[in-house]
């Protein structure tokens, strides 16, 4: 009997062993990269007064794990805040530091994730100065990041998302140069997760920069990566305004150091007839 005893521990130890180290093993990420469209009075019924209930409705039904919203004014903020109240999240205005300008606002869900370290940087030629425009930039442009640790597997992440200029060329070239060093500097070679409205198709010197192999700080883009595409191959519409066939995608998750990317969708449904912006969300799921 005692010899069974001796036979029998070892196999139940090695077991629950197994079963811990399968319960720890980090599950499955859901990105989103959401430009919401910045709360314009003159949007009519595409208004934010008509569309906050439908975002919110779609980043809970798409089950959402980290978030990168983009045109996101103070009152948006608060109006998100308080229709994801399981989120936690990261940013500032882009005018002053504070609650002045567009965000480029980061959300977690808080019950998944400890915030091990955040921040913020102007994509400018002084990326700490609040307010500061790059280069040959319309408007101020800011990147927010997050250093996440998942509370049940322990793995870390780094997520960042930005903003670029619609209008300078040079901003936008200069501005992702930028964004690359930063993530580079700031990610200490964990798993990265890049969101952001990029201004830039698939074919720019900006998405070229970004995905070149030969750069060692490059992003891969989740699309590519991904063995599963959903939707159609635009992100921006213009509340419905632009032809089908000249719709440009603007719209990006980028990943790096060992992320695989599972599934990539382009989100382009209505809510009754009604948008969730004039862009459309971009859904990644990654492990």
């Amino acid at each position: 009997m005692e010899k069974i005893i001796l036979l029998v521990l070892p196999f139940f130890a090695a077991s629950c062993g197994q079963v811990k180290q399968q319960a720890s093993a980090p599950e499955p990420v859901n990105v989103m990269s959401f430009n919401i469209r910045y709360d314009n009075p003159e949007d009519s019924l595409d208004n934010w007064r008509y569309r906050k209930d439908r975002v919110a409705n779609a980043i809970h039904f798409y089950d959402v794990d980290i978030l990168g919203t983009q045109e996101v004014l103070h009152n948006q903020l608060e109006d998100l805040k308080l229709r994801l109240p399981e989120y936690g999240v990261v940013g500032v205005g882009r005018e002053d530091g504070k609650e002045k300008g567009e965000y480029s606002a980061l959300w977690y869900k808080k019950d998944r994730f400890n915030v091990l370290d955040s921040g913020y940087f102007w994509l400018s030629e002084t990326p700490e100065v609040a307010g500061s425009k790059g280069w040959d930039g319309a408007c101020e442009r800011i990147a927010s990041w997050v250093k996440l640790q998942d509370k049940v597997s322990d793995k870390e992440y780094f997520a960042l998302n930005t903003h670029l200029d619609h209008v300078g060329g040079m901003a936008r070239r200069e501005g992702i140069s930028l964004m690359l060093d930063r993530v580079n500097e700031l990610s200490d070679g964990l798993p990265v997760i890049v969101t952001g409205d990029f201004n830039s198709e698939p074919e720019s010197d900006v998405i070229k920069h970004v995905t070149d192999s030969a750069n060692p700080e490059h992003l891969t883009d989740a699309r590519q990566a991904s063995p599963i595409v959903y939707g159609p191959s635009w992100s921006f519409h213009d509340f419905g305004k632009i032809p089908y066939n000249k719709r440009p995608l603007i719209d990006y998750v980028f990943v790096r150091n060992g992320l695989k990317v599972l599934r990539y969708g382009i989100l382009a449904e209505t809510e009754n007839n009604g948008f969730l912006s004039d862009h459309t969300p971009v859904l990644v799921t990654v492990e």
